[in-house]
């Protein structure tokens, strides 16, 4: 029913990840180059249906080593594109996923597929939950086109309606206070590292090294190869000084799109001129922005892994981990939703019992 193939070619990878019905800009090649520059390597492989030769199935699976001489590992995100409810298929794309990832010396592969992935179908093709995760499992999503449950277009005037008072009371603030949203240039993601390292001291969570995002811009916006499907943009949003003329950047952010889907992965904000709102003014541009590429969802990307009942009774007095940001993305009308979680595929059981120590030592020097 099935041949395989081993690192497909890109536009061929590309044109099979934007029609697939869980595509995600995770699997794209060129997050696959992006990676090889923060050490790891990338590898594509999928099936192909005998018939028509086409790709039906496949992963990107990146690989790093593991600390302590323990081997390697490899890691699917949001992937593999597969049809679950195809056990045939399933199967018969791990079984590639394992044989490439043991010729990778890997001791385990962490895999993270996503949404609507039933738990039992893992754990009964010898996937066990990982305490591991790399993307956050739970988001928040804003459903920006397409028709409602009632059959009604959604569109802007439907959206601001979702959100709750204060955040449209801001977005407005915003425009009232003569904030303007450009499309960034290579020049402006040395303000974005600026603006985003101050975000990281003041909500107190960890962010990328500045070189992360310039590449994000260089791979994923200036230097995007004709082929690659994927939408992408840096907004910046700023105001100009009445007095000396100067525009001074308050706020900026990425978003991606890909068929019918959007993110927002990375955003900043400044310290100064808080009450023109500019992340309200610079969140919106960029839910108008996904909504002119054809995208009906837009992902806010992380928020503390709780149930909805938990974080609406804690929001206002936790300060830890991504609870500052729920706080802002609460109010824009989304849905909380998580992914399965991470899922771990074991090869090597010795060697990954101690990186599981390792991780747990690690851990607990953290907290101590």
């Amino acid at each position: 029913m099935y041949s395989t193939t081993l690192q497909p070619d890109q536009a061929t990878w590309d044109a099979f990840v934007a029609a697939h019905p869980r595509a995600h800009f995770l699997q794209l090649s060129a997050w696959g180059v992006f990676k090889s520059g923060f050490g790891w390597s990338a590898q594509q492989v999928g099936l192909l249906d005998k018939n028509t030769g086409k790709l039906i199935a496949g992963a990107q699976i990146l690989y790093r080593r593991l600390p302590l001489h323990l081997g390697s590992m490899a890691y699917i995100p949001f992937g593999p594109l597969v049809d679950w409810a195809d056990i045939g298929q399933v199967k018969a794309l791990l079984k590639l996923i394992d044989r490439a990832a043991r010729q990778h010396r890997a001791v385990f592969c962490k895999v993270e597929p996503g949404y609507d992935v039933p738990p039992d179908v893992l754990k009964s093709l010898r996937h066990r939950p990982s305490p591991q995760t790399v993307q956050p499992p739970r988001t928040i999503l804003i459903d920006i086109g397409g028709r409602d449950d009632k059959g009604e277009v959604i569109d802007a005037e439907k959206i601001l309606a979702r959100m709750n008072q204060g955040t449209r009371r801001n977005i407005r603030k915003g425009e009232k206070f003569e904030i303007e949203v450009r499309e960034g240039q290579r020049t402006d993601v040395d303000n974005f590292n600026r603006l985003i390292q101050t975000t990281s001291e003041r909500q107190k969570f960890g962010v990328h090294v500045s070189e992360y995002y310039e590449q994000v811009y260089e791979l994923l916006i200036e230097q995007k190869t004709a082929h690659s499907p994927i939408k992408a943009t840096l907004l910046m949003a700023g105001y100009t000084d009445e007095n000396t003329g100067e525009t001074k950047d308050l706020a900026g952010i990425f978003v991606f799109a890909l068929g019918q889907r959007s993110w927002y992965p990375y955003g900043a904000s400044s310290n100064e001129e808080r009450q023109r709102m500019a992340p309200y003014a610079v969140q919106w541009a960029a839910v108008e922005w996904a909504r002119k590429q054809g995208a009906t969802t837009y992902d806010l990307y992380g928020i503390p892994d709780e149930n909805v009942d938990y974080l609406e009774r804690h929001f206002e007095e936790r300060e830890d981990g991504l609870w500052g940001v729920y706080r802002f993305k609460r109010g824009w009308g989304g849905r909380v939703v998580r992914t399965v979680g991470a899922w771990d595929r074991v090869y090597n059981p010795l060697l990954y019992w101690g990186y599981r120590t390792y991780l747990y030592f690690r851990q607990s020097a953290v907290h101590e």
